[in-house]
């Protein structure tokens, strides 16, 4: 998609003239647009999760070392 006066879809290779498609084809593509953004942010919080995960076990390995570790049988 570029200009935003004559927006282009390209889809499965072929483009379109998104103005000129019908309502419920524009609709779709909002959809997917919507979608697409949702997609990322959650891609973002996923890896803020892993960082705070990663942060946690480091906090978790240092307190670790203070406690006794059960015996191996």
């Amino acid at each position: 998609m570029t200009d935003s006066n004559n927006p282009i879809l390209t889809f499965e290779g072929v483009k379109y003239s998104i103005n000129d498609l019908a309502e419920p084809a524009q609709k779709l593509i909002e959809g997917m647009k919507v979608a697409e953004g949702q997609i990322k942010l959650q891609g973002d919080n996923i890896k803020v999760l892993e960082v705070g995960r990663q942060s946690m076990a480091v906090q978790l390995k240092e307190l670790l070392k203070n406690e006794s570790p059960l015996e191996e049988s």
